[in-house]
This record gives C-alpha cells, structure tokens and sequence, in this order.
C-alpha cells in the first residue's frame, strides 16, 4: 500500500477547491497530476503531504490516516519538492541534501556515518559530486533544481511529491529532471502543465477541473482531443510517437467560451 486520497475535499474562505477527489498512486510509478491553474493540483499535493487537512474525507498511507501520524514518520516516507525554492543563508549543494536526512535525526544531533552515506549516494546518483561544494545560490535554476530532488534519495522515501518541478526550467533542464525523478525507486505524484511531457514521462494520468478528476488512466487514453478541448478550451491534434505508443499534443488554436 501506498499513499491514498479518499474522496478529499478542501474549502478555503467559503470557496471548494478539492471536491471529493480520489488517488491512489501506482506503487513504483509516476503518476501526473494534469489540470488548468485552479484546478486544486497545489492543494491535493498539500493533502498528500499533511501539510494540509483535508476538510472532508481523508488521506492515508499504508491505510493509516496521515493526522493519526507523527511529521516525523511521515516525513521519514514521504519527500517533498516544491515549485520554487531559495534562500538567503550561504548553503552548499552538499548541506542542501543534508536537508533530506533531517526526518532520520533526533534534533541537535550530529549526522551519523550512515546520514553522510546516504547524502554522498545521493549526490552520486544525481551526477552532483562535483559540485558538492558549490554554493546554492551560485547555481542555475536547472542545478537548483536537481539538488532538491537529491534531497529525495538522501531521505530515502518511498512517496515523492512535486509541484511543477520544471517550472520556468529550459527545454533540456526540464527533461533532465524528469529523467532524473523516473529512475527514482519510488512512488511519484507529480503536478504539470506540459501535457507533452507528462506523455513522455508519466506511467498514469489525473486530470483535475475545478477541483473534480475528469480522467484518469494511462497517457494514450487520457490525453484525447476531446479532453483537451473540454479541460483547456484548446483546439489539439493528438497523435501516438514513439514505439511505445506515448500520445504528442499539437495545438491548433483556442477555443471560444
């Protein structure tokens, strides 16, 4: 078993942003989470994590509600990263994936053998041994980006959720990075707005529309013309690339309404 939303539901100032949504993630898979902005994929992501409480239905992971949990041991499971991350404190790439063994320490303790084990493969495993002493800020955004996903093999989860991790990131970073999170040995949710992408790199699709899934399965039966037009008001031609038949989006134009 693995994390599960159960008919969630989140209101915010009166307003229903989530309105009975259900997930389960495919244990080992990527799964993307596709939607116009507003649709509810930030807050479904919050849920997942705890972050947020949903205000109807509930979370669970491995069938145990995520607010009868400890931060720490859901932590210890679950990684987050988030869509912009920076700071003003003088941090090298090293200390940033450091971050990641956190949950796996009692507070004011040093880092073990084992932590600094795991912060190494990690930084092996993401090709950043060589700039392990870098200095955060001195970094690309695509670099930015890569270290914080280092986080999540250092802190060793099973779940790992991310809210638009190629946002503002060039064309190659941002298939570096999605590369990068699919060789993961993990369970992923990842929230995008590339339909091209998430057929390139998602195992399975959840389609989110003021706030309800609309769709759900794998890319070549979700991302149809028909949808596209329903949930974007965009005009697309879909047709099937590559030998394992994964579905390219070509716009042709917006449509009224």
């Amino acid at each position: 078993m693995t994390l599960r939303a159960e008919r969630v539901s989140r209101s915010t100032g009166g307003r229903l942003i989530l309105d009975g949504v259900e997930l389960t993630p495919r244990a080992g898979a990527m799964t993307g989470l596709l939607g116009p902005n507003g649709s509810g994929k930030s807050t479904l992501l919050r849920l997942l994590a705890g972050v947020l409480a949903p205000t109807a239905g509930v979370v669970t992971l491995d069938g145990r509600p995520l607010d009868r949990m400890g931060r720490r041991d859901v932590a210890r499971r679950v990684a987050v990263v988030e869509q912009q991350t920076d700071t003003q404190v003088e941090l090298t790439v090293r200390d940033v994936v450091r971050l990641g063994r956190i949950p796996h320490r009692r507070a004011w303790t040093p880092a073990s053998a084992a932590d600094e084990e795991a912060v190494t493969d990690a930084l092996e495993h993401t090709g950043l041994t060589g700039r392990a002493d870098r200095l955060w800020h001195t970094l690309s955004g695509g670099e930015r980006q890569r270290v914080q996903i280092a986080r999540a093999p250092a802190q060793q989860p099973r779940e790992l959720l991310l809210d638009e991790p190629t946002n503002h990131l060039d064309i190659q970073h941002q298939l570096d990075v999605l590369a990068l999170v699919a060789a993961l040995p993990v369970t992923s949710v990842v929230a995008l707005h590339d339909l091209n992408l998430a057929a390139s790199y998602c195992d399975h699709l959840v389609v989110l529309a003021k706030g309800r899934v609309v769709a759900r399965g794998e890319p070549a039966e979700v991302l149809t013309a028909d949808l596209v037009a329903k949930v974007y008001r965009v005009d697309a031609e879909i047709t099937p690339a590559g030998p394992a038949g994964r579905p390219h989006v070509r716009f042709l134009g917006t449509l009224p309404g």
